[in-house]
């Protein structure tokens, strides 16, 4: 039995939309997992030595339109002239897969989607999770596992306050950028200008400059 190589990175994401593309920045975790390599798994060159990896999304709050799917980005061989084939591990290094959670109104809530949904759900009790778990999925409670629910269930918690926190620090840069805006239309003045009117310390001027390029 061949042993299976590979490097897995699970994230869960409260925010569908932080500004950008989520499946960018799962790619974007694959590609750094395999250049971290170098030096650890493979040096002078010896590139068949890669792992492949793998980044999971766990989306907790998805549009409406992403609810209760996954899908899988993969890369994938494609013959533009001829007709050939390499074997599947030299180029497949890398794989990122969006999980989108929903709601029991749907058909496709089941299975693992059914499963992730309630351990990370923060409306439903430790204790009717439990219940779900040994009901539906047939799961015997051991204090081990309990354990887990209540960790998975700090988890869902944590994921929701770093939402609510990202939101206020969005909505705070969001009213600075519109007031850097306003000075520069009605009196005329270089972002520098009303940065400085408006007291932004200097580490941070950078960050909004790059924001009124957009």
């Amino acid at each position: 039995m061949e042993m299976v190589k590979l490097i897995l990175n699970v994230e869960a994401q409260g925010d569908f939309y932080p500004g950008y593309p989520i499946i960018k920045r799962g790619i974007y975790y694959c590609c750094r997992m395999i250049s971290s390599q170098y030096g650890s798994e493979f040096t002078n060159g010896h590139y068949e030595k890669i792992k492949k990896a793998i980044s999971i999304w766990i989306c907790v709050h998805p549009p409406k339109y992403r609810e209760n799917t996954i899908t899988r980005y993969t890369i994938q061989e494609e013959n533009l002239i001829g007709n050939v084939s390499e074997k599947r591990e030299h180029y497949d290094l890398m794989t990122a897969v969006m999980v989108c959670l929903g709601n029991s109104g749907d058909d496709q809530y089941a299975g693992l989607l059914k499963l992730l949904d309630v351990l990370l759900s923060t409306e439903i009790k430790p204790d009717a999770k439990k219940k779900i778990l040994q009901d539906d999925f047939d799961i015997k409670m051991t204090q081990e596992l309990e354990s887990e629910v209540l960790l998975m269930c700090n988890l869902s918690k944590g994921i929701e306050e770093k939402g609510i926190k990202e939101g206020k620090k969005e909505g705070i840069r969001e009213g600075i950028l519109s007031s850097i805006q306003n000075l520069m239309e009605s009196m005329g003045w270089s972002a520098e200008q009303a940065m400085a009117a408006l007291k932004i310390p200097e580490p941070e001027q950078s960050q909004y400059v790059s924001g009124l390029k957009k």
